[in-house]
C-alpha cells in the first residue's frame, strides 16, 4: 500500500469505527419496551447507519413538539409521516391544512425509485398505504363545518381574543350573566351585539338596577372589536350545530385513527380568526376530555402548521392563555405539534414544555439568520458526532436533527435523521377524490345542516317590538283622551249666552216690555 492511501485507509478505519460507536449509541439510547413510531435511520458523518432507527415512544407523545425548518426542507413531509405513522397505531390526528397540500394522505404513495432508495439506505421497507381521512372546514368551502356558540366560548376567551381591558372584560361577563340569568341563547356574534346594544339602550334602565350602570364608550369599543372579528369571517365560525371535538377521536374498522384534515387555505390571512378557532378548540378539548396522566399512548394528536399565525399578533393575555393550556392539556392525554419556520417563532414558556424536536435545516443569509441559528442549536442536549450549530445548515431535503424523550422522560441523544417517506400521496386529492372522501362522511349530515333556533337576537327584538307596541298603545290613548276633553270644551255652553236663552230671562225681558207699551 502507498504512503499516499495511508491516511486515507485510516481515515476510513477511524470512520467505519464511529458509525459502530454511533449504531451502538442510538440502538441503546433508542431501545424501547412499549410500543412507537419509527421516524427514520440516524446519520453521521453525512452517511446513513442503516438499522440504527430512531424511535419515539407513544407513551410520551403527549409532551407536545416541534417541527421546524426553512421553506422546502421537508417539514410537511415530515408531519406526514409522524400523521399515518400515529393512525396506523390507532391514535386519531387533527392536521391544520393551511397550504392545501395534506388531503393526500387519503390515497396512497404512487412510489419512486427514489422512495426505494432511500428506505433501503434506512433498511425500512416501504409499502404504500392510503388512510382515513376527514375532511373539516371553517369557512365556506367543502367538508364537516366547524362552528362554536358564544356562550361555549365563554366570557374570558372572548375577552382574550377581543384583547379588551379589564373595564371592557367586566362588561362582556354582565352580559353573559345577564343572557345566564334571563335563559337568553347567545349563539352566534349577532345574538352578541343585540344584548350589548340593549344594555345601553331600551334595556338601560333594566341593567342599571341589576349590574349597575354600563358605559355606552365601552360598549361602543366592544362592538368595534367584534366586527373587526367578523370581518375575518367569525360570523361563519359561531353559530350551531356545535361541533363535538369527540367526533375528532374516531377509530375506522380497522383499528386506524382517523386523520381529521381541517382546510385552512382561506383563512391565511386571517390571523385573528384562526387563533380564535384554535383557542376555543383546546378549551373545548381541556373541559371536555377526561384527565388520563401516564398512559401508553395518547388519545389525540394535533399538528399547528404556520404556528407563528397564532403567537407573533397575539397579546399578552392571549398567550398567557395559551401557555396555561399548552401545560395542563398533556394530563388529558393530548399532545400539540407546532409546525413553523424558526423556533424562535415560538414563545419560550411553550418552547419549554415541548419534548420531541424535530429540526430541519436552516438558512443563514443574514446576521439575524446566524443569531437565530446559535439560538436554536442551543435548545438541542450536546453530542459528541454533531457539531449541532454546523450541521443545521447542512442538512438535506428529508433531513432533520431529532431530539425526543424515552419511555421515562429522559431525552434520547440528538441524532441527525434520514427521515422516512410518507407511505401516501405526497400531493392534493383530486376534485373528484375530494368529493368521494366527503361523501362518505357520517358527520357531513350531522354538522352541515345551518340551524337558527330562537336566541338572544329574536328574543331580545320581540321585547323590544312588544314595549314599543306597548308605547305605542298607551301614547294613542292619552292623544284619544286630549281630543275627547278639546271637544267637550268647544260644545259647552258661554254661561252668558245661557243666562239671556234662559226662560226666566226670556219671560222677564217680555213682562218688562208689556209695561212700557201700556
Amino acid at each position: 500500500m502507498s504512503s499516499s492511501k495511508l491516511p486515507y485507509f485510516y481515515r476510513k478505519l477511524e470512520r467505519m469505527d464511529q458509525k459502530e460507536q454511533f449504531f451502538a449509541h442510538i440502538e441503546k439510547g433508542y431501545a424501547m419496551k412499549g410500543d412507537y413510531i419509527t421516524m427514520g435511520a440516524g446519520m453521521v458523518n453525512e452517511e446513513t447507519v442503516k438499522e440504527a432507527f430512531i424511535k419515539i415512544p407513544l407513551k410520551t407523545l403527549n409532551r407536545h413538539g416541534l417541527i421546524a425548518g426553512a421553506t422546502g426542507t421537508g417539514k410537511t413531509k415530515t408531519l406526514q409521516v409522524i400523521a399515518e405513522n400515529l393512525s396506523e397505531k390507532g391514535v386519531p390526528v387533527l392536521l391544520m391544512d393551511l397550504k392545501g397540500d395534506l388531503s393526500g394522505i387519503a390515497q396512497p404513495s404512487p412510489g419512486h425509485p427514489k422512495i426505494d432508495e432511500r428506505h433501503e439506505a434506512i433498511g425500512l421497507p416501504f409499502e404504500p398505504k392510503g388512510f382515513p381521512v376527514e375532511i373539516l372546514s371553517l369557512s365556506e368551502q367543502d367538508g364537516v363545518r366547524l362552528r362554536a356558540t358564544v356562550s361555549e366560548f365563554g366570557p374570558v376567551l372572548l375577552s382574550r381574543i377581543l384583547d379588551l381591558t379589564v373595564t371592557q372584560e367586566g362588561i362582556v361577563a354582565v352580559v353573559f350573566k345577564y343572557c345566564d340569568d334571563h335563559k337568553l341563547p347567545l349563539l352566534d356574534l349577532n345574538d352578541f351585539k343585540k344584548v350589548l346594544q340593549y344594555a345601553t339602550g331600551e334595556g338601560k334602565k333594566e341593567f342599571q338596577k341589576d349590574y349597575g350602570r354600563i358605559s355606552t364608550s365601552s360598549t361602543g369599543t366592544i362592538l368595534r372589536k367584534v366586527i373587526e372579528l367578523e370581518q375575518q369571517g367569525a360570523d361563519l365560525f359561531f353559530g350551531e350545530k356545535s361541533f363535538e371535538v369527540d367526533d375528532l377521536t374516531r377509530i375506522d374498522e380497522n383499528g386506524r385513527g382517523y386523520i381529521n384534515i381541517i382546510r385552512l387555505t382561506d383563512i391565511q390571512d386571517k390571523p385573528k380568526l384562526f387563533s380564535t378557532f384554535m383557542l376555543s378548540l383546546l378549551a373545548e378539548i381541556y373541559s371536555t376530555f377526561p384527565e388520563q396522566g401516564d398512559s401508553d399512548r395518547p388519545e389525540l394528536i394535533l399538528f399547528i402548521d404556520e404556528a407563528h399565525l397564532i403567537f407573533e399578533n397575539a397579546s399578552k393575555a392571549l398567550l398567557d392563555q395559551i401557555e396555561s393550556i399548552v401545560k395542563l392539556i398533556r394530563s388529558k392525554g393530548i399532545g400539540l405539534y407546532f409546525v413553523t419556520q424558526n423556533p424562535t417563532d415560538i414563545p419560550d414558556d411553550v418552547l419549554a414544555q415541548l419534548g420531541l424536536k424535530v429540526q430541519h435545516a436552516l438558512r443563514a443569509f443574514t446576521a439575524k439568520d446566524r443569531k437565530a441559528i446559535k439560538l436554536t442549536a442551543q435548545n438541542y442536549p450536546d453530542s459528541e458526532f454533531y457539531d449541532t450549530e454546523g450541521i443545521l445548515t447542512s442538512l438535506g431535503i428529508g433531513e432533520a436533527l431529532i431530539s425526543a424523550l424515552d419511555e421515562k422522560g429522559r431525552p434520547t441523544p440528538l441524532s441527525a435523521t434520514m427521515l422516512r417517506a410518507p407511505m401516501s400521496r405526497m400531493d392534493v386529492l383530486t376534485e373528484k377524490e375530494l368529493k368521494e372522501v366527503i361523501g362518505k362522511s357520517p358527520l357531513v349530515k350531522k354538522y352541515n345542516e345551518e340551524i337558527d333556533r330562537e336566541s338572544a337576537y329574536e328574543i331580545l327584538n320581540g321585547k323590544i317590538e312588544k314595549a314599543e307596541k306597548e308605547a305605542e298603545r298607551e301614547e294613542a290613548k292619552k292623544t284619544t283622551a286630549r281630543r275627547t276633553s278639546s271637544r267637550s270644551r268647544s260644545t259647552r255652553m258661554n254661561p252668558v249666552v245661557k243666562v239671556l236663552t234662559s226662560a226666566t230671562f226670556i219671560r222677564g225681558v217680555l213682562g218688562v216690555l208689556k209695561k212700557v207699551i201700556r
